[in-house]
């Protein structure tokens, strides 16, 4: 495998591009996740382009799609399905939900209640939904891309650590340069326009490109790394709640993607490094201190590069 993108990859990209504008680290990171087979979770203020991202990226693949607003009124039955009984058959049916798709924007999930928030659990653990005594498998691939503002407190419900813990990444897609939002204003005529995006990869070679990820190699010493961050992280005065297993296997998968991004069958010590933070910072639970203004201090990306600069790489 030489070192460069593939073109599939490369078209992916540039479809997706062609909306969201100076931001090719963050479709870069989104990309290695929906490589990984993974959930992503895009956290940002209001207005920055979450939902229309991860809107791109389902349409850019040909698959089935769904989009759940959520709402605090929502039932795990809007999402799941339903049970009915069909009369002419006379038999129960299982009418399934908007969850049954491909790709499964879960726009503002923090605005639902705790116990719909829970409904995605199964799901997004293990492709599967247990309705009435019966499991239904979902669609292959299956990736959940949840949006949710982390400044807003009225009529939220923070998501708890065990769902935060599915999301394979978290993202923040920040604002555009001067640069390319004046870019933006000048192309972009119709708000949030984006029917002109067409399919650029189907389902069978997203789940090939799935499978390959799988074998892109890691040495002993890459996994005794990962293993060696994640323990420095339930170890670390600054953190209450370190990464999990579940983690410490995101960590990897989520290398191997990048790597496979890059164009190689093997993993480097950079790979695991770049997706330290998008990987573990939303599974921690840091210790939460004041500094000299005011400001809270310690937080997850700050604890996780400093446990970076003490543990040692790989030669």
């Amino acid at each position: 495998m030489s070192n460069a993108i593939r073109p599939e990859i490369k078209k992916l990209q540039a479809n997706i591009e062609r909306v969201i504008k100076g931001k090719t680290e963050v479709v870069k990171s989104a990309l290695i996740g929906v490589l990984a087979g993974g959930h992503i979770l895009f956290e940002d203020v209001p207005g920055v382009g979450k939902t229309t991202l991860a809107h791109l990226i389902a349409r850019s693949l040909n698959l089935s799609f769904s989009r759940i607003q959520f709402t605090s009124d929502m039932l795990p039955s809007d999402i799941l399905g339903v049970t009915t009984y069909d009369q002419t058959r006379h038999q129960f049916e299982f009418k399934p939900g908007p969850l049954f798709s491909n790709v499964v924007l879960a726009d503002e999930i923090n605005r639902t209640t705790p116990k719909t928030q829970s409904a995605l659990l199964e799901a997004m653990n293990s492709g599967e939904v247990s309705m009435d005594k019966e499991t239904h498998r979902l669609p292959k691939p299956f990736m959940v891309l949840a949006t949710q503002n982390p400044i807003e407190f009225h009529g939220t419900f923070p998501l708890p650590k065990s769902q935060m813990d599915r999301f394979l990444l978290r993202l923040q897609v920040g604002y555009p340069d001067p640069e390319e939002e004046a870019s933006i204003l000048r192309e972009q005529r119709d708000i949030g326009n984006i029917e002109h995006i067409q399919p650029v990869m189907t389902s069978e070679e997203l789940l090939a490109m799935q499978e390959d990820v799988k074998n892109v190699r890691l040495s002993d010493e890459l996994i005794d790394y990962i293993v060696r961050i994640v323990n420095a992280t339930r170890r670390s005065r600054l953190i209450e709640l370190g990464v999990s297993t579940r983690g410490a296997l995101a960590l990897r998968r989520a290398a191997q993607a990048r790597a496979y991004y890059e164009g190689r069958d093997y993993c480097t010590d950079h790979d695991i490094k770049t997706m330290v933070g998008p990987v573990c910072a939303h599974r921690l639970q840091v210790v939460r201190t004041f500094d000299n203004d005011g400001l809270f201090s310690s937080e997850e990306e700050e604890a996780l590069k400093r446990i970076l600069q003490e543990i040692e790489a790989p030669a």
